[in-house]
This record gives C-alpha cells, sequence and structure tokens, in this order.
C-alpha cells in the first residue's frame, strides 16, 4: 500500500466465535463497521478495516469431539459461511483474521513472552468453579442457584488446574490515569462510567492459561499450558498487522487502532483488559472503543429456545444487502438497543429506498429522456426553488460530514434523506410537465434548469449514501451517465455545480423495487444441521446463541441490567390508557409457535390480544388471571388476527419473562 496520505484510519469489529452461524446481531456490527470504513475512504483516508474468527477454547474442542472431527476442520466450514456472509453483505474488509492462523500464533507467544519476561504474568494453581459453554471462571460467592453459571443458567464444574495469571490489578491505577486524561476513549459515555466502577472496586488478577484442553496456542515456555482467550484473541487486533515480519509497515502505519467496535456487553474486555496488557507490553493503546446495543426480534432477546434467531441471509437473498445495510442503520441509533421486525424492516425499504430515493431517480432520468433527448445541459440556479435546493445540498454535505466522523450513523442518514424528501418537493413546486408546454417565454430554459438541479441532487446523494448501501448508489451515476463513481470522494460533492454540460443520461431497471409487507412478524430464524445440534447438546451449549467468542459470558452479555432510557415527558406517559384486564379465554394461534389469542375483559368491553408469549405460558393458565394491559395501543394484525392494545410482562435477557398478575382490583381499573 503506498503511502500517500497522513490520514489513516484502523477499524476492527470483535473477531466471532464460529460454534454457529452468524445472526443479524453479528450483522449489524459489521455492517456499521463496513460503513464507516466507506465512508473514511470516500473521505480521503488510508483505511484499514479488519474482522475475523476466533477460533480456540473448550468447547470447540468438545464440540468437534462429538461430530469425530478436528477443531480447525470443525472452525473451518463455520468460518467459511462467515466469509460467504460478509461477501453477500457486501462488506468491503481489508484483512480477515483467524486465530488457528500461524502469523496470529507468532504475536500472540512473543507477547505473552515478552509480559512474562517482565514479571506481569506468574504461575500459580487455580481452584473453583467452571462455566464450560462461557469458558468462564467463577468464585463460590458469585454463582446462581444450585452451582450455575451466573450468566447463561447453565451448570457449572468445579475444575482445579495449574494456570498462568496476568498481574491485572498492577496497573488498575495507571489505567484510571488514562481514562481521566482521555474521556473518550470508551464510547458512549454511560459504557465509560459502568468501567470506572467496574475498575475502582479492585482487579484480580486475570487467568491466562489453561492445561484442561490442548486446543490453542501453546505457550512458548511451558507447552503444556495453551494461551487461554483474552491473551489469544485480543492480540488479534495487532496480528493481523504482521508487526514480527521484515516488512512491518502495516504495524507502522495503523497501529494504534482508530476505534474498536464491539457489542456493549464485551466493552468491558476491550476497554480494561486490552488497554492494560497493552500497558504492560509498552505498546499503544487504541483511540476508542465503542460499545454499540443489542438488536432484538420482535421486542424479543434473540434465541435459539425461543426459535427467533434471525439469519440475515435469507433477508438479503429475498431484499437485497441495501436494503438490510440500510434499515439497520437508519433504525438504530448507535449505542442504543434496536428492535428488528420483518413489517417494520419492508414498510422502511419501501418508503425510504423504493420511494423517496428510487423514484427519485427513475422520475429524473425518464423526464430528462423526454424532454432532452437524454442530455443533461449546466444551468445556473435562478428561481428561489433553484437557490434553496443549492444552499441545502453544500448544507446536507457539510451535517451529513459531522456526523459520520462522529459515529451519529442515523442522523447522518436523516439529514441525506431531509435532503431527498427537498428534492422531491423540488419536483412539485417547479411542475416541469408544465414548462415542457412553453406557454409561456422561458419555460425551455426552465426546464433545463430544473432536470439539471435534481441531476445535481441525485449525484452528490449518490456519494452521500454510498457507505450505507454500496450496491445501488454507484447505479445513480451510471443512469445519470457519470463515470469514475469508485474514486469519487466527499470533496467532489461539496459545492455545488459538479455537473458538466453534455452527459447523457442512461435509464435502467429501478434500483430499489417495491415489496409486498407481511402481515406476520416471524422472521426467518437461523438453523443448524443435526450434526451440530447434537455436538452443541454434548456440550451443552447453544450453539446459535453463542457465536460471539470474545464475549465469553452469555449472548446476552452477563446478565448486566440494561441503562435506563432517555426521559420522556409527564404528558407523553398520561396518554397511555393501562388497565386491569381479566382473561376470558386463551388459545395458540395456528401456525405460529409464537403467539397465543386472548380475549379480555377491559371493564367496559371485551378485547381480542395476540401476544408472542406462548413459549412461557400454555393457554389455559392464563384464563382467569387479571393482568396489566395496554388499552389504546393502534391496531395491528398478526397472522390475520386484529390485535387491540397489549399485555404488559417484564423479561430479563436469560429468556425469563412473567405476566404480571393482579389479585385483588376489577377489570377496567385504571394502572397509574
Amino acid at each position: 500500500m503506498s503511502d500517500t496520505t497522513n490520514k489513516r484510519f484502523y477499524i476492527t469489529t470483535p473477531i466471532y466465535y464460529p460454534s454457529a452461524k452468524l445472526h443479524i446481531g453479528h450483522t449489524y456490527c459489521t455492517t456499521i463497521a463496513d460503513t464507516v470504513a466507506r465512508f473514511k475512504r470516500r473521505a480521503g483516508y488510508d483505511v484499514r478495516f479488519l474482522t475475523g474468527s476466533d477460533e480456540h477454547g473448550q468447547k470447540i474442542q468438545r464440540a468437534a469431539e462429538a461430530m469425530g472431527i478436528t477443531p480447525l476442520e470443525y472452525t473451518t466450514k463455520i468460518v467459511t459461511g462467515f466469509q460467504e456472509l460478509w461477501k453477500a453483505l457486501n462488506i468491503s474488509n481489508d484483512d480477515f483474521i483467524r486465530t488457528t492462523e500461524k502469523r496470529h500464533e507468532k504475536v500472540v507467544q512473543y507477547l505473552f513472552q515478552k509480559a512474562y519476561d517482565k514479571g506481569d504474568i506468574y504461575k500459580a494453581k487455580y481452584k473453583g468453579w467452571y462455566c464450560t459453554p462461557d469458558e468462564t471462571f467463577w468464585t463460590e460467592q458469585k454463582l446462581g442457584p444450585n452451582h450455575t453459571c451466573p450468566d447463561c443458567g447453565r451448570p457449572v464444574e468445579q475444575v482445579e488446574e495449574e494456570s498462568y495469571f496476568f498481574r491485572m490489578g498492577k496497573y488498575a491505577d495507571q489505567w484510571l490515569k488514562f481514562i481521566d486524561e482521555n474521556p473518550d476513549f470508551i464510547q458512549p459515555e454511560a459504557r465509560r462510567n459502568e468501567m470506572i466502577q467496574f475498575v475502582k472496586q479492585g482487579l484480580e488478577d486475570l487467568a491466562v492459561s489453561r492445561t484442561s484442553f490442548d486446543w490453542g496456542i501453546k505457550v512458548p515456555f511451558d507447552p503444556k499450558h495453551v494461551v487461554y482467550v483474552w491473551f489469544d484473541a485480543l492480540v488479534n487486533y495487532i496480528s493481523a498487522l504482521n508487526p514480527l515480519e521484515e516488512d512491518d509497515s502495516l504495524f507502522k502505519k495503523f497501529w494504534p487502532a482508530d476505534i474498536h467496535l464491539v457489542g456493549k456487553e464485551i466493552v468491558r474486555f476491550h476497554s480494561i483488559i486490552w488497554p492494560i496488557m497493552l500497558m504492560s507490553l509498552e505498546l499503544p493503546i487504541p483511540k476508542k472503543v465503542f460499545g454499540h446495543g443489542w438488536l432484538v426480534v420482535d421486542g424479543t432477546k434473540m434465541s435459539k429456545s425461543l426459535g427467533n434467531v434471525v439469519d440475515p441471509i435469507p433477508l438479503i437473498n429475498m431484499y437485497g444487502s441495501d436494503a438490510l445495510r440500510y434499515y439497520l442503520l437508519s433504525e438504530i441509533h448507535l449505542g442504543n438497543d434496536g428492535n428488528f421486525t420483518l413489517p417494520n424492516f419492508v414498510q422502511r425499504v419501501n418508503s425510504d429506498l423504493s420511494n423517496d430515493l428510487g423514484n427519485l431517480l427513475n422520475r429524473t432520468v425518464a423526464m430528462i429522456e423526454k424532454y432532452h433527448g437524454g442530455v443533461i445541459t449546466a444551468m445556473p440556479s435562478v428561481s428561489e426553488y433553484d437557490k434553496d435546493l443549492a444552499a441545502m445540498a453544500e448544507a446536507t454535505v457539510k451535517d451529513y460530514e459531522t456526523y459520520m466522523e462522529a459515529f451519529d450513523l442515523n442522523r447522518a442518514l436523516k439529514a441525506v434523506w431531509a435532503f431527498i424528501s427537498r428534492t422531491n418537493k423540488y419536483i412539485d413546486e417547479t411542475m416541469p410537465w408544465v414548462l415542457a408546454k412553453g406557454a409561456e417565454a422561458g419555460d425551455a430554459e426552465k426546464l433545463q434548469t430544473v432536470m439539471y438541479h435534481l441531476a445535481e441532487a441525485l449525484r452528490i446523494i449518490a456519494v452521500l449514501v454510498d457507505p450505507v448501501i454500496p450496491t445501488g448508489a454507484p447505479k445513480i451515476w451510471d443512469q445519470l451517465g457519470i463515470t469514475g463513481f469508485a474514486d469519487a470522494k466527499i470533496d467532489d460533492v461539496r459545492q455545488w455545480g459538479g455537473l458538466v454540460s453534455g452527459t447523457k443520461v442512461v435509464k435502467g431497471e429501478p434500483i430499489y423495487p417495491r415489496f409486498e409487507v407481511p402481515e406476520m412478524v416471524d422472521a426467518p430464524a437461523a438453523t443448524e444441521t443435526k450434526a451440530e445440534e447434537k455436538a452443541a447438546a454434548k456440550t451443552g451449549t447453544e450453539s446459535a446463541d453463542e457465536t460471539d467468542r470474545t464475549n465469553e459470558t452469555a449472548e446476552a452479555g452477563e446478565q448486566e441490567i440494561p441503562p435506563i432510557k432517555d426521559n420522556v415527558e409527564y404528558d407523553d406517559f398520561a396518554k397511555l390508557d393501562l388497565r386491569v384486564a381479566k382473561v376470558i379465554s386463551c388459545e395458540k394461534v395456528k401456525k405460529s409457535k409464537k403467539l397465543l389469542k386472548f380475549v379480555l375483559d377491559v371493564g367496559v368491553e371485551e378485547r381480542t390480544v395476540v401476544s408472542g408469549i406462548s413459549q412461557y405460558y400454555e393457554p389455559e393458565d392464563m384464563i382467569g388471571k387479571k393482568v396489566i394491559y395496554l388499552a389504546n395501543l393502534a391496531p395491528k394484525k398478526f397472522m390475520g388476527i386484529e390485535s387491540y392494545g397489549m399485555i404488559l410482562s417484564a423479561s430479563d435477557f436469560a429468556d425469563n419473562l412473567e405476566v404480571t398478575n393482579i389479585e385483588s382490583l376489577i377489570p377496567g381499573s385504571l394502572v397509574k
């Protein structure tokens, strides 16, 4: 790679754990990273974008043994699926690191030896409780009921083994000083505050080797030990840059990383353990760790047991990669949790991509062909409508760039779509079909001006949306007859008027077709082969729930309590009509695994409600219960049944759910 710029940017995703296929939550993380990487390239940066797979550990070894294959054979099959998914999603990673590669092993052993030689790694005996699915050690005090893992709820086993430990506590004060001097290192701010409190409670030394299995990287000076996850997986961000090779230019150019993008459940490992390791190794610390929120499905955490783990491949095959990418980034504010529902997904694709953007391109190209033989003529802004559109275009580029630099992808897209809406409105304001009649003097010039302004707006829009929808964006320039899209930069669209006279449009197929909105909410679920299910059963894991190994806890992320949401005004809360309702009848909805149909006595009348709690309650157990009911929620169809309102329940991230039961109040009583 030629050293042509001092603007360099290194972005990483977590390396994903190959116990099963990746689901839409992992797709969300990687799409964010890819969008940021693409934007930085358009902004003129020399970008390095890394993703990969974390393939070692006892869980993998046991699963492979159960299937009668080697661990590498087991992981290679699944990792191939990872790579196929990223290709289908149009991910532009520059490298894919596997922890089973020799280049990674070499760096891990070198750094382990370096920390040992410094005195920061020592040998001792560990005796305590261990959760194999999460590959996590627990003290007696932190165990759940009946000696279960407090994260995933599965049984733990007592182990006693020799281990090497890393002196975490030695660097606690240095870490706190670093955070004080670099307050933006952990984002969002709420995550930073959580990490500070965690460290202030005291850091225990960290086990960094195991002897009870051999599927891993050997400790260089004691080969009966394998390097444990923390000193293995986290090093990938450096090992992928080939720091020990004769040509170490990648490492010199890109380290430290500009941002590690991770799920919020693994912020602790990346923002505490990893920086402290680097302090010990006397290596530069990354500039930022950003913990994004979780993605739930129909308001419920994804879980194999619930059958709601969404496989992104069927969505991509049916709706296209741009549709999924756009929905995930436009629907969810980075840092917050997001909710995927299939009807909402299709509605947004139809509204924003097909109607707003797709129709704007279709109408513009069709009118230029019809009125001017397909040729665009550069024209100045004359009317107030023209000037307003041109001014908004330049302002939009500035706002977009500001938001993207701050990783506020949601607001960046809102800014662009506001400009797209303004451009559509410009057509209605200028009425080119009237100008085409030439009833008044100057109409021909006005028509040329309108066509130029529409085409120029689309030229700018295409560059701005490309990081998010990289399949469709180039087609906008193709249909406008503009070349050189691959090399276009943000600088090329800062100023209005870059489209040259004589450009000839090339009408094509609609870039975003419309889709029928499904009535049901069930989304495509991930599946496993019978052999994988059998292996998962033998290891005590639900592999579809545990694909991110750098998160060595449960998929839900250590059972942490979700942060309090933003405040709402009292008047907004007062709009909710919450009442006590009595269940008169309850039955399962045909052809649905999770829906129950209720008839409720709400005091003033009877209401039909559909609720997705079939996996938690049998219909007969609900009859006679008095529940809390949201009465003024807009009706919605589920599996063809009109549902009026919602039954309220509480759930945690260990798949536990309870419906509140009111004992003494009569149906219709207000809940305040």
